[in-house]
């Protein structure tokens, strides 16, 4: 349930409500706003929900109760109708009337393949940079990545460009070394159930980049989320990554649909992954501008000076000369949409 408290409500009378609702088996999550603060309650059994909503309403300094049907609660449109944007390294926002794009190569190669594009991409304006120190891969006899290494890569791209870095993690013994040198924690598609994983990143304050499973409904994409928002990290931003179909034209199945329904179900920021959504590097542009017309927060891109010689997903890579071509058509639909890049 959400409780909403009159602006008039004192810190005294902000911790009745906390310290009721923990008697009661809730977990209480107050926001703190400029106008009203606001309450998000999760835990108790559905019958003890009517009782405990007849008694807070009693109280004069409690404006209304929502109670929520949704098996997710914190990260339903109804804990924060207004939305959320989560800053990044203070630098960037993502949420809002600005579109965010975050780009580089799928995989960390070398630091002069990385800092090549992240110069490259940042100078195209883009506002973050991506790549992967830690790489998932289907076969066990593929490049998995450079670990530490890569890490340190991308933290010295960082440095020379001044752009944040959104890097995977993918095991739970692994958060705090991550968060070490990346801006953003990013959990790949394969690891949107790993629940022990989300626990972990719950418990940052990093942001954390939540891709839709390629299996996933929506709900229990927003499910996942919600692991993360309970630990207590609510700077979370989906990302709609493309889902497994029957069909074989593309990679997988760009679900642009999704983004209109997240944004009706939940207050979180989502982006698209057209580069994973399609596998084509000519269907990127695209597709990247019906995501931003669909209403998408912003998007990843992958972009590699060789993308023939790409230890990973060339065939999805985009070079430097397109990425700046659809940068180009990508501000040109933010802004028939209203919004900036």
């Amino acid at each position: 349930m959400i409780i909403v408290l009159d602006k008039s409500a004192t810190p005294e009378q902000i911790d009745l409500i906390t310290s009721k609702l923990l008697e009661g088996g809730y977990h209480a999550h107050p926001i703190y706003g400029v106008e009203k603060t606001v309450i998000g309650a999760v835990g108790v059994p559905e019958e003890e929900k009517p009782n405990l909503v007849e008694q807070f309403e009693a109280l004069p300094f409690v404006e209304r109760v929502i109670t929520i049907l949704a098996p997710y609660k914190l990260v339903a449109k109804a804990y924060r109708p207004e939305g959320t944007v989560v800053r990044v390294a203070d630098k960037v926002t993502i949420g809002g009337q600005q579109v965010c794009i975050m780009a580089g190569p799928c995989t960390v190669e070398t630091p002069e393949q990385t800092l090549s594009t992240a110069r490259a991409v940042k100078e195209a304006g883009a506002h973050m940079l991506r790549g992967g120190a830690y790489k998932p891969s289907t076969s066990p006899y593929s490049f998995q990545g450079l670990g530490v290494e890569g890490l340190k890569i991308l933290a010295e791209a960082r440095a020379q460009t001044g752009l944040p870095v959104v890097t995977e993690v993918m095991d739970p013994r692994n958060v705090e070394l991550v968060c070490r040198y990346a801006d953003m924690l990013q959990i790949g598609t394969r690891n949107m159930q790993n629940y022990d994983l989300l626990r972990e990143v719950g418990k940052t304050r990093h942001p954390v980049l939540l891709k839709r499973g390629m299996w996933a409904r929506i709900d229990e994409w927003l499910m996942a989320a919600e692991y993360i928002m309970k630990g207590g990290n609510e700077n979370v931003v989906l990302c709609e990554r493309g889902i497994r179909t029957f069909e074989t034209a593309t990679r997988n199945t760009l679900d642009l649909s999704a983004v209109p329904v997240v944004k009706q179900e939940s207050h979180l920021p989502v982006i698209v992954d057209p580069s994973q959504g399609t596998g084509k590097w000519s269907l990127v542009t695209a597709m990247s501008r019906a995501a931003i017309a669909a209403g998408a927060d912003g998007l990843i891109i992958e972009v590699h000076p060789h993308p023939e010689q790409a230890l990973k997903d060339g065939a999805q890579s985009l070079t430097f000369e397109n990425f700046q071509q659809l940068m180009a058509e990508v501000r040109a639909i933010a802004q028939a949409m209203g919004k900036g890049v």
